[in-house]
């Protein structure tokens, strides 16, 4: 197996010694953070030389602490030395100069990979597959919307001029923002990132991009998150903004990260095909347990106040916990039941997850199904099926839920539950002790 610094050596040898290596590490949020080093670092970061406070791991969404967490300055913010992840070091097309990226993990004083770490929470539950002799394969999907450059962070969206207000799959739209999107793809091509179809979705500027099956779950996390980065530095570079925010308009789509998974054996065979034309008892499992656990986990597939917009009916963002067959208004869709494509599509998410942590409620959810066999309610196309009762759109009450929730405790651990849960409680705090705009518009003048 190729160690880190036998990655570097390759990459010196074909490119030179890089400017700096950029070193990535996902906090909670889905955000990166890190630092830079100089382009002869490679070997103290190798020998575990580079640290950071494990509290990086969990700052809420303005980058602070949270004393709530129990961690940070109130209990001397220690350290934890930083670990790169092997493969993961790809050059940086987009900025000049050579530089190159690395992504990046804490281990603590045991020398053991940190329970705050996202990957390490979605590792153990693929662990929980392995010891069933079970392997998922995911595929994502994200949507993000090109906006013009704003002059100030409280200026609302504006679309890329030109852009019709239903573009969907508009193939004049990809011709006119070729220059930025062939970009992308470009960038994505040279870190390695398994990109497959890019189509105009149908809000005005609004993309979405698509990404190959794989059995490395952890790998096509890590792509999901590089992918936010690389867009919106060569969308800066171009002078306009990209936006992963799930719902950035209020009367135009919100943008998802839709996951599609299925499980194979050793062999790779597809265990969700049993031959039949019909969802097999194992596929059926799966999506009850996703089902089970969806309203436990929606702190996690809607981390933020504005998640929460997306959840309106007879929209294309499902909003209750409810399945079918190719129905693209369910939360759980089912492209194929038969044949090496059988699989389930998770389409709850918005493109602000973390999506180490997304896949991991996922996947934990097929866990539970497989586990405790939960009844699967009619599919939503069945004539006879009754309405699911819907999602919350309450935002403090999905965070006490996941609080609260034993499921969350058993896919995440109960230390990580309960950080997140801090998290997400001081960020509630500070963005409802906000008046907006919209408040005084209506109200100032009236009451």
């Amino acid at each position: 197996m190729n160690t880190f610094l036998d990655e570097f050596k390759a990459y010196v040898a074909d490119h030179g010694k890089p400017d700096r290596i950029e070193l990535m590490l996902c906090d909670l949020n889905g955000v990166l953070r890190g630092k830079w080093l100089p382009g002869d670092g490679a070997g103290k970061l190798a020998r575990g030389g580079v640290r950071l406070p494990l509290s990086t791991y969990a700052p809420n969404i303005f980058g602070e602490e949270v004393s709530a967490t129990g961690l940070g300055i109130v209990v001397g913010d220690p350290d934890g030395e930083i670990q790169p992840i092997p493969g993961s070091l790809q050059r940086v097309p987009w900025v000049d100069g050579n530089v190159v990226q690395v992504q990046v993990v804490m281990t603590d004083d045991s020398g053991e990979v940190s329970y705050l770490c996202p990957q390490a929470r979605l590792q153990a539950v693929l662990d929980r597959f392995n010891a069933r002799d079970m392997r998922p394969v995911v595929a994502t999907e994200l949507e993000f919307y090109l906006l013009q450059k704003r002059e100030s962070p409280d200026a609302p969206p504006v679309p890329p001029s030109g852009s019709p207000t239903a573009q969907n799959y508009d193939l004049d739209v990809l011709r006119r923002l070729e220059h930025v999107l062939r970009e992308i793809t470009d960038a994505c091509a040279t870190q390695g990132l398994a990109t497959d179809t890019l189509i105009a979705e149908y809000g005005p500027g609004q993309f979405e991009i698509n990404f190959h099956h794989t059995q490395d779950v952890l790998a096509a996390a890590e792509t999901a998150l590089h992918f936010k980065r690389l867009v919106a530095e060569i969308a800066d570079s171009h002078d306009y903004e990209a936006t992963f925010m799930a719902k950035p308009y209020a009367d135009y789509p919100g943008n998802g990260m839709h996951a599609h998974m299925s499980l194979v054996d050793g062999a790779g065979r597809n265990l969700y095909d049993d031959g039949s034309d019909e969802p097999s008892p194992l596929l059926k499992q799966s999506v009850a347990g996703v089902l089970a656990t969806m309203r436990d986990l929606q702190a996690v597939f809607a981390p933020h106040m504005n998640s929460y917009r997306r959840f309106a009916p007879e929209s294309f963002a499902p909003s209750a916990p409810d399945w079918g067959l190719d129905h693209r208004g369910a939360a759980v869709r089912l492209p194929e039941v038969s044949g090496p494509g059988a699989r389930l599509e998770h389409r709850i998410c918005g493109a602000d997850v973390n999506p180490y942590l997304a896949l991991a409620g996922i996947l934990g959810g097929v866990l539970y199904g497989l586990e405790n066999d939960p009844p699967l309610p009619l599919p939503l196309d069945d004539p006879e099926a009754k309405p699911a009762r819907r999602l919350t759109h309450d935002w403090r009450r999905a965070v006490e839920r996941f609080a609260a929730s034993e499921a969350a405790a058993d896919i995440f651990t109960a230390a990580y539950r309960d950080v997140y849960v801090a998290v997400r409680r001081d960020e509630i705090t500070r963005m409802m002790s906000e008046i907006t705009p919209a408040e005084y518009r209506t109200y100032l003048s009236r009451l």
